[in-house]
């Protein structure tokens, strides 16, 4: 499904990319999250999460670090509070991404974690993001293809820009892609958690 910016109403058009399951069964999963950065995707995901407190939720979002309005790297932070730096342009090791380095220990213990947790316990995995910095671990690959494949409802982020893995992801036939606008953002997390609740029978 794309959600179109056109429009007063910001109204939803399907556009379906190849079969969606949950159409045909009932249940929803799988759906993946584009726009352009500082669209709004992570606050668009809190929303949603917000917005079911009943639900347990697994996964992790991307917050940025500013200091004095100058944007200097990266937060991870999990739905139970555990938070820690993903990148920063002050590390001196780690993977380099743009004008960061990427702490990958430090994401998979709490980010990647965090997701993994949520295979078992959760109700709703969300996920932000699917992206260059995240996909530094092997082990965040893995558990988005164990997500993929689970039977639980899935949000995640995923960048738009080309990359071997997330164009694997987006080529997937057992989901949706969505492109988030600043002018549909609001609309998209209400029809999000439309779909959310009917999922979990709310």
């Amino acid at each position: 499904m794309v959600i179109h910016p056109e429009g007063e109403d910001c109204k939803a058009e399907s556009l379906f990319l190849g079969p969606a399951p949950w159409l045909r069964t009932g249940r929803m999963n799988n759906l993946l999250l584009e726009g352009q950065p500082g669209v709004g995707k992570t606050t668009l995901l809190r929303a949603v999460a917000r917005a079911i407190p009943s639900a347990r939720i697994g996964g992790f979002l991307t917050e940025e670090i500013r200091e004095n309005g100058i944007r200097m790297g990266f937060r991870v932070e999990t739905f139970d509070g555990r938070s820690a730096v993903l990148a920063h342009t002050a590390f001196r090791s780690g993977p380099v991404v743009g004008k960061y380095r990427v702490d990958v220990c430090a994401f998979e213990e709490i980010g990647v974690n965090g997701l993994e947790r949520g295979l078992s316990e959760a109700d709703i995995l969300l996920v932000d993001e699917i992206g260059k910095m995240e996909l530094c671990s092997e082990r965040f690959k893995e558990l988005v293809l164990r997500s993929l494949d689970s039977p639980k409802p899935l949000v995640a982020t995923i960048m738009s820009r080309p990359h071997p893995f997330a164009d694997r992801i987006k080529a997937r036939p057992d989901g949706e892609r969505l492109t988030v606008t600043v002018r549909n953002r609001d609309a998209l997390a209400d029809l999000l958690v439309q779909r959310l609740k009917a999922a979990l029978g709310r």
